[in-house]
């Protein structure tokens, strides 16, 4: 009695082993990317940090002298460009759309106020006071309240972000921002609400201690 043969099973030949293995790399590169799986790439590269600093050390005090006479709030919206010579937007390039919000103070610098410039009559009922001009400060920035709308990046810019220490940086338009809220602040009539502030200021407290006439320029 003879027991029949079983058929073996073919073997895969090795081509058809090497091309289904690139098919499966290609199926789990692009599964990775489907769960954004992809940016933690970066974390098996990268550096761990961890913060050994000491406490802050207190260098110096200096007392203010000026006096905080009025705020602006300022919002603006900055659309930044970046191309490249030669390549276009798709391989390098950034557009951001990055709305900043900040503030910036005026003051009066009293320190400057002289001898000369405050004059009181002998009975004291009356004061003259001669102050410099309201400047403004530099402006704020509020991270808190300012964002990107949106961000378009260029296929070698969005690798460069995969391996660097500061991706999705947004240091330059931030600083764009808060230029353009400087030159807002310097035409808002924010320097002539501070003085008319300080005005104020000065004249109930000069009124509160006796005198009658109170009177204020600014300039020199």
């Amino acid at each position: 009695m003879t027991t029949p043969l079983r058929k073996l099973p073919r073997r895969m030949p090795a081509w058809a082993k090497v091309v289904t293995a690139f098919v499966l790399v290609l199926a789990v590169l692009f599964a990775g990317i489907r769960l954004a799986v992809l940016p933690s790439i970066k974390g098996l590269f990268g550096t761990e940090t961890t913060d050994r600093s000491g406490p802050a050390l207190l260098k110096s005090i200096k007392d203010m002298s000026r006096f905080d006479a009025a705020s602006g709030n300022f919002q603006v919206v900055v659309d930044l460009e970046k191309d490249a010579k030669f390549l276009p937007d798709a391989v390098r390039g950034s557009r951001t759309l990055y709305v900043g919000a900040g503030t910036v103070e005026a003051y009066v610098d009293l320190a400057r106020v002289g001898g000369n410039d405050v004059t009181v009559n002998d009975d004291r009922t009356s004061a003259t006071l001669r102050l410099p001009h309201a400047q403004l400060g530099k402006p704020a920035l509020d991270v808190d309240h300012s964002y990107a709308v949106s961000k378009q990046r260029g296929l070698l810019d969005r690798l460069g972000d995969v391996f660097s220490d500061n991706p999705n940086s947004e240091h330059a338009v931030q600083k764009f921002a808060v230029s353009h809220i400087g030159e807002a602040a310097k035409g808002s009539g924010l320097t002539t609400r501070a003085e008319a502030n300080t005005t104020s200021m000065l004249e109930g407290l000069l009124h509160s201690l006796g005198f009658k006439d109170v009177h204020v320029s600014y300039g020199t």
